[in-house]
Order: C-alpha cells, then structure tokens, then sequence
C-alpha cells in the first residue's frame, strides 16, 4: 500500500481526478467527425459532452455519502469498473443516440473517480495543506488535458474516433488495477447512519445554508463552467470555422491547456505562504483577464486562432490557481461529511457546466462571439464573487 504522504499516492490521486479531462479531452479532435460519420447535427454531437458532464453531477450526488458510509476504496473500486463496462460501450456505438447514452453512463462511473479524491484529501489534510495537497493533484492530473487531445488527434487520424474510447478504456484498466492494488483506505470513522435520500438532502441542507461554502462553491462553480464554454465551443471555432485539421486543433487546445499544468504548479508552490484566499484572488483575476482578452482578439484580430490559444491559457492558468483552493476551503467547515461536501461540490460544478457547454453549442453558428462572450463573462463573473464574499469566506 502506498503512503498517503509519498509523492506515488498523490500521483494516484492525480491519475484517478484526470478521469473527467481524459474521457473528454481524447476524443474532442473527434467531435466533427462523429458528427459526419453518425450522420448528427452539431448540436447532437456537443450533447455526448453535455451528457457526460450531466451524468458526473449526478453520480457525485451519491458517491461521496456512501463513501462516508462504506468506506473511500470499495465505492471507488465500483466506480472505476463501471467506467470500464461503459467506455467498451462507447468505442461501439452504432448511432449517435447511443454514444450519447453510454457517455452518460461512463460519466456515473467516472464521477467516483472524481469526487473520492477530494474526500481522500479532506481525510488526511485541512485549510492550506488540503489546498496544496489539492493543487499538486491538479498538477499531476494537468498533464492529461495537454497530452490527451494531441493523443486524441493522432488516434483520430490513425484509427478513427472510436480508438479513442479504447485508449480511455486502458486508462480505467490501469486505474482500477492500480486502486485495487495500492491505495490505502484513508476514511478513519465510517458514519454510522444508514445511507437513505432523506440523509443525503439533509446533509446538502446543512452545507447550503453555510455561508463560506456557498462563496467557494460560487467561485468553483462559474470557473469550471468557463472551462467548459471552451472545450464545448473551440472544436467547432478552431476547425470549421478556422480551418484546423483535428490534429491541428489538439495542437491548439493542448497549448491552451498547458496554462491548467501552469496555474496548479503555481499555487502548491504559493498558497502556504500566502494563503487560500489571496491564491483564489490572483487566479480570479486571471480568469477575467483570460476571457476579456478573448473578446478583444475577436474585436481586434481578423484570424484570432492564436489569440484564442493564448487567451484560453491565461484563463486555464486562473482556474487552477483559484479552484483547487475553493475546493478547499468549502470542505473545510465539513471534516465528519468530507464525502457529500465532495459530492456537493461536484454536482454543481458540473451541473453548471454541462449548462454552459449546452448553451455555447446550441449558440455557435458562422461567428465565435458566443464562445468568447461566455467565456468572458463567467471569468468576470468569478472575479465578482471573490471581491463581494471576502468577509464571508474569513468569518
């Protein structure tokens, strides 16, 4: 078994959160193609990401209690052989209906591997040793957004886009066997109260009417669904209507997601010294500058893929220096219901996202202006409820 001090265990822990960018990210260069191959609209093919992300929000709704329940390791052991069955069923699907089902279904699998390593965290850590504990797994898990898509274009070239599911279905192999093998059960007192809808919704009652969580889950919630304005909308901007190949993309949305490997590196290095809060501040103002600046470049640049790039990495930089940082500090009031303050957050991160993905992909026509408004406007918004909560997160 892994220590859970050792770099190794903190490398698992990034392995199994890279869930989420992996299944995503590997078969975005894909997006056109399947919507050619399986005969579907745009808006049809940006629904098997709207799905996943739905299907995350829901499954970490219930993850997390009964990991307070049963313990982290055997609910995160189903997880991950869900995630397999429904990977397999994904690089197979006939028909856009159902690879839009399976995605659903990977996603319930793939929530778990998700939300348990932040409990893990919130198990072993507190205040900003849990924010630099969470900061360090994004940093592993940063890499996977940056080599992930360039592995999914030359996949998608090689083979097709339904080698892509493949490949993530090795990734759940290899994650399950490392869990099964490795990782140490970290919850030291189960609760004792029997899992039912009724105790989960109470437990949610109490953490919605804290009002530090409720600032931090704001801040999580309006960057992560800036995030996922961009993915839902750069495959369609940068290559139909900026004409880049699907590798030339996954060249693209990897540059920009080396700002997500930039901005986690950053705050474990800083948040110790100079606290959760002031790290979530800098990262805030990065997610607006990110964003504004991709409405200048459409302004100003008639051809603005580069700008975009750039603009997408200041703003992947931000989000990884303020969200790991929120995270920790909505868990912190919550250390005997680490697992459904997990969840909690969790479910309207995605929830939020799957909201803004869905309305970038129902909203792009012949002009990127949807994508970068959005993009802009959640990064401010962030930057808002930062400033306005202050005094509410330091009571």
């Amino acid at each position: 078994m892994l220590r859970p001090d050792s770099i190794a265990f903190t490398a698992l822990l990034g392995l199994l959160t890279a869930f989420g960018p992996v299944a995503t990210d590997m078969y975005v260069p894909s997006m056109p193609d399947i919507g050619r191959l399986l005969h579907a609209s745009t808006a049809e093919v940006q629904l098997t990401l709207s799905a996943y992300l739905v299907g995350i929000a829901v499954g970490q709704v219930v993850y997390g209690p009964i990991s307070d329940r049963y313990g982290r390791k055997p609910v995160l052991l189903a997880a991950l052989v869900l995630f397999c069955l429904a990977s397999a069923l994904c690089s197979a699907a006939p028909d856009i209906e159902t690879l839009i089902a399976a995605r659903a279904l990977q996603a319930l699998g793939g929530s778990g591997a998700m939300v348990l390593p932040r409990a893990i965290v919130r198990d072993l850590y507190d205040g900003e040793r849990a924010g630099r504990e969470l900061s360090r797994i994004g940093a592993v898990m940063s890499v996977a957004p940056v080599i992930a898509p360039l592995l999914g274009g030359a996949v998608q070239l090689a083979f097709g886009w339904r080698a892509n599911f493949l490949a993530v279905l090795a990734v759940g192999m290899l994650a399950a066997a490392l869990t099964l093998r490795s990782m140490p059960e970290t919850l030291q007192r189960k609760s004792a109260q029997a899992i039912s809808m009724a105790h989960i919704l109470r437990s949610y009652r109490i953490m919605i009417a804290h009002r530090m969580f409720l600032a931090h889950l704001g801040i999580i919630a309006l960057s992560y669904a800036g995030l996922f304005a961009w993915i839902s909308g750069s495959p369609f901007v940068l290559q139909d209507l900026y004409g880049l190949s699907a590798f030339g993309f996954a060249v693209a949305f990897a540059i920009g997601c080396i700002g997500t490997l930039a901005g986690a590196a950053l705050a474990a290095s800083v948040v110790e010294s100079i606290g959760l809060d002031a790290t979530i501040g800098i990262g805030s103002l990065a997610l607006a500058g990110g964003g504004l600046a991709m409405v200048a470049s459409m302004a100003l640049v008639a051809h603005p893929v580069a700008s975009f790039v750039l603009s997408a990495m200041l703003f992947e930089t931000g989000l990884m220096l303020a969200m790991p940082q929120a995270m920790a500090g909505g868990m912190s009031p919550f250390p005997d219901r680490a697992g459904a303050a997990s969840s909690l957050i969790g479910f309207v991160q995605q929830t939020s996202a799957a909201v803004a993905g869905a309305v970038v992909g129902h909203t792009l026509g012949r002009t990127a202006w949807p994508l970068a408004i959005a993009v802009a406007t959640l990064g401010c918004a962030t930057l808002l409820v930062w400033a306005i909560s202050r005094n509410v997160r330091e009571s």
